[in-house]
């Protein structure tokens, strides 16, 4: 019954499904093994999938072959594009969502994914073979053979969960803690530290007052996230928007002293841009009000989420505090906010693949990594398997670069900067930002997908389809004019100068105001070659024209900056010796050891000058890879 496996796959959460999803389509015999089979990619806090950057790493992660575009489709109740207002590189998809029909469609994916079996226990440590990995031992004392191993442990490693002065072990709540392997990592030389996160009371909808809120609707023609056939929203249910006042906030305050958060009872540091109630009262004393989002957790329950008021003060705080919440005078609470705390180790630990430096063939993806949100975890997730795949079949590591995807991005700041607060991801963190927009993430990576057989040659026709249609748009535009009494009175109407002479299309689209379905309107021969595309090819189609020089500046510098990344460094290179470089970074280049010197010239504390002197070296050939 215990087989040798190519993969394990610890964890079933948002990271362990895409692991094992990947590593089970690329070809490798994964057992995923989690605690409880009932849970598998239970969505823990909000439920919602994407948001501002994290909608780009959904459509990233669907382009290469993931599920989670796919299940979010599939378990959607409300659709809205975020940022419309402001460019189209700020533009991020996001998704209410159904929690229940989300973590059934996960399973139902992985239960029909070939090659994927299921082992229900808690894995208490990890098999070693020298310093290779070699399999994992479960608390049931069976011992499970593999030739790579995927730790994603979410927030399971020693959680424990607080709400005021009440604290008992748990992963989350109604769930036990994961005990052994940080203990085994600890003694095998690894660094271990403790961050926390927080998640809101759960309400009784039924007891809500709706008239004194704002409703959010869903955008009108909602959109998708998966570039598969999943079907857009054809109904969505409303969330709402109330705020908190200085009546809840007095409330809240009377819990402080009680706040495992104030008396230090949680060491851990907790996420910064998602912080408590408790923390936003104390670091913003100025503001009067907070913004809560109540939002529906599904469409056949009443059980709501307030998110915006995370939070761990006793639990009579919470519900006295939130019955001055406008339209929540009457509110049931279903279950309390509590924090958690829980073990995580540092990533500066890990190869750009996600494998540990330490452990051969031992990989770490999501939490246990020191980030925060589904998406995240995901994309790490995705990524460990695929590499843990290629791994074992001798083949060359998939690195997805920063000019490439938000995931190279979020890969390349963990494993060269670290985290000491959970981390986030957020457009400012790209430096390439309108090159890994929401809208072309299958251009930019469904040609890896395929060549590692993530994707159907099928499905990356559609790929190229698309790259054609939206080119043969442009060269329709560049030649085809309009006159004046066609454009004139469609230009007027949005507030845009008139033209006094026939002027080509493509001219015109380079106008703020103007957008295609605007030219359409006054040029029935744009309207006619129109016709046969749909809407996400004209998109395309009209972002490359509007924005092609902003493109190709990012290009530019991409390509600049790219040339680093294929200078390969030596991996025993002697950085201690060379004096001129500063002791911090010859301290933090000898710990990590980059790879490349575009990923030395990432690491924190590596000054431009510190480059400048490696350069040297490689001229000499001293530090330079062949």
């Amino acid at each position: 019954m215990h087989q040798a496996y190519d993969i394990i796959v610890v964890g079933g959460g948002h990271a362990g499904c895409e692991a094992a999803a990947a590593a089970a389509n690329m070809g490798s015999k994964v057992l995923l093994v989690t605690m409880n089979m009932q849970t598998i990619a239970q969505m823990s806090c909000n439920p919602a999938m994407g948001g501002v950057a994290k909608g780009q790493i959904v459509r990233e992660i669907d382009a290469l072959g993931g599920y989670s575009g796919i299940v979010s489709d599939k378990s959607a109740i409300q659709f809205r594009m975020l940022n419309l207002s402001k460019g189209p590189a700020m533009w991020s998809p996001r998704t209410q969502n159904d929690r229940m029909v989300f973590a059934t469609e996960w399973r139902q994916m992985l239960e029909d994914t070939p090659n994927v079996d299921f082992w229900q226990d808690m894995v208490t440590s990890i098999l070693l073979d020298g310093d290779r990995v070699s399999g994992v031992v479960t608390s049931m004392g069976i011992e499970f053979k593999a030739k790579a191993v995927v730790l994603t442990n979410g927030t399971f490693l020693n959680g424990l969960i607080h709400i005021g002065e009440k604290r008992f072990g748990g992963g989350r709540t109604g769930e036990k803690a994961a005990h052994g392997i940080t203990e085994q990592l600890v003694s095998l030389g690894f660094e271990a530290g403790r961050m926390k996160t927080g998640t809101p009371p759960r309400i009784d909808g039924r007891s809500l007052d709706y008239s004194k809120m704002e409703e959010q609707l869903g955008d009108a023609v909602p959109g998708k996230f998966s570039y598969t056939d999943t079907k857009p929203l054809s109904k969505q249910r409303s969330c709402w928007i109330t705020y908190t006042n200085s009546e809840v906030h007095d409330i809240l305050k009377t819990g402080f002293d009680k706040s495992p958060m104030y008396t230090g009872r949680i060491q851990g540091l907790g996420p910064r841009y998602c912080p408590s109630i408790e923390d936003k009262i104390n670091r913003f004393a100025e503001r009067d009000r907070h913004q809560i989002f109540v939002e529906p957790e599904g469409w056949h329950t009443v059980e709501v989420y307030v998110n915006g008021f995370s939070t761990s003060l006793p639990e009579d705080v919470q519900y006295a505090a939130m019955q001055q919440i406008p339209g929540f005078e009457k509110a049931k609470m279903f279950r309390p906010g509590y924090a958690i705390e829980y073990d995580y180790f540092p990533p500066t630990q890990l190869y750009p693949t996600l494998e540990t430096k330490r452990i051969a063939h031992l990989y770490f993806a999501g939490q246990i990594n020191g980030t925060t949100g589904y998406e995240e975890a995901a994309c790490q997730g995705l990524m460990a398997g695929i590499n843990a795949h290629l791994k074992i079949n001798e083949a060359e590591p998939l690195i997805l670069k920063r000019s490439e995807a938000y995931i190279g991005v979020l890969i390349d700041d963990l494993v060269n900067k670290g985290t000491d607060e959970p981390y986030r991801m957020f457009t400012s963190r790209a430096e390439y930002r309108i090159l890994l927009r929401q809208d072309n993430a299958d251009i930019r990576l469904s040609g890896i997908a395929r060549r590692l057989g993530l994707i159907s040659d099928t499905r990356y026709a559609k790929v190229e389809k698309k790259i054609a249609d939206a080119e043969s748009i442009l060269a329709f535009m560049k030649k085809q004019s309009v006159t004046p009494e066609e454009m004139n009175p469609v230009l007027l109407g949005i507030d845009s100068a008139p033209i006094n002479q026939k002027v080509k299309l493509d001219g015109l689209l380079l106008r703020p105001q103007v957008h295609l379905d605007n030219l359409t309107a006054g040029s029935p021969e744009l309207q006619e070659f129109l016709a046969p595309f749909d809407n996400e090819t004209k998109e395309q189609a009209e972002i490359n024209l509007k924005y092609e020089s902003y493109i190709l500046k990012e290009k530019e510098l991409a390509d600049k900056m790219g040339d680093l990344d294929d200078v390969r460094m030596k991996e025993d290179f002697d950085y201690r010796g060379i004096t001129s470089l500063s002791k911090e970074a010859r301290e933090k280049l000898s710990q990590l050891r980059p790879a490349t010197l575009g990923q030395a010239s990432r690491v924190s504390g590596v000054s431009p000058s510190d480059i400048g002197i490696l350069m040297v070296y490689l001229n000499k050939g001293q530090a330079w890879k062949s």
